[in-house]
């Protein structure tokens, strides 16, 4: 995989729920290198504040048309910033970057569960994108139903989609973990290929349902970074074999390896 740095132009910066859009960018070096799980190091602004690109991960990339879509959400000065831009305007990103999803031909004949929490839904569409299972069953979980990413997305993908709302809003009531354990419990039989993006709390939990029912799974991290490339060492994670960096070994982690 090529890393590249360019000044992407943007083709649209829309707005899907309240704090949170989409950005996509004419990219095409970076659309056809890219896997799911990667990400990219956008610079906000030609000034020094701030200062640090921004991760945020590759949610669709179509090499045919060379658009880079991000999904991210409002938190600070810097997406702020970056949610202002306007269509013609360019940005400055760095990438592909980080080890992504794997999905072989030993896992394709499989079902495979995706489980997306939050904004953990931002690198999990590109990744069921590109997966050819026997089946994809996609669990979103938010706090509540306004809080909800990507469900049509992932229904024009052919997904089956199952929803949980912290509130009871929509779908099943409580942690999208709950539902997962639902669905094993009912299938005791099955070996499905498990994904999942989200906060640390459900990867967490997640980790506890692998280990109750023999399963493992492939997971992407958040972390704060400053370079993104391995060298500045601030987004280590501790995992069974040691300190692992988040932007160079991860972000996609087996679940099992982690330290919880």
């Amino acid at each position: 995989m090529q890393i590249r740095q360019i000044a992407a132009k943007i083709s649209a910066n829309t707005a899907v729920r309240q704090h949170c859009y989409k950005l996509a960018l004419e990219a095409p070096t970076i659309a056809q290198a890219a896997c799911p799980g990667n990400f990219l190091m956008v610079k906000i602004s030609g000034a020094t504040d701030p200062l640090l690109r921004r991760p945020l991960s590759i949610h669709r990339a179509d090499a045919s048309s060379g658009i880079v879509e991000l999904l991210y959400e409002v938190v600070g000065t810097g997406t702020s910033i970056l949610s202002q831009k306007k269509t013609g305007e360019r940005v400055n990103v760095i990438g592909p970057l980080g080890n992504g999803f794997s999905f072989g031909s030993d896992m394709r004949r499989r079902q495979a569960v995706i489980v997306a929490g939050g904004m953990g839904a931002a690198p999990l569409l590109f990744l069921a994108q590109n997966i050819k299972a026997g089946g994809i069953t996609i669990l979103i979980g938010a706090r509540a139903k306004s809080q909800l990413l990507c469900v049509p997305d992932f229904r024009k993908l052919g997904c089956r989609v199952r929803v949980a709302t912290d509130d009871g809003s929509y779908g099943f009531r409580g942690r999208v973990t709950g539902l997962l354990e639902q669905m094993l419990v009912g299938k005791p039989q099955a070996n499905p290929v498990l994904y999942g993006c989200g906060p640390k709390p459900m990867l967490r939990a997640m980790a506890g349902l692998c280990s109750k029912y023999g399963l493992d799974a492939q997971v992407s991290l958040e972390a704060h970074m400053a370079c993104g490339i391995g060298a500045c060492l601030g987004c280590v994670v501790q995992t069974k074999q040691g300190f692992s960096r988040v932007c160079k070994e991860g972000p996609v982690f087996k679940i099992s390896d982690l330290v919880w």
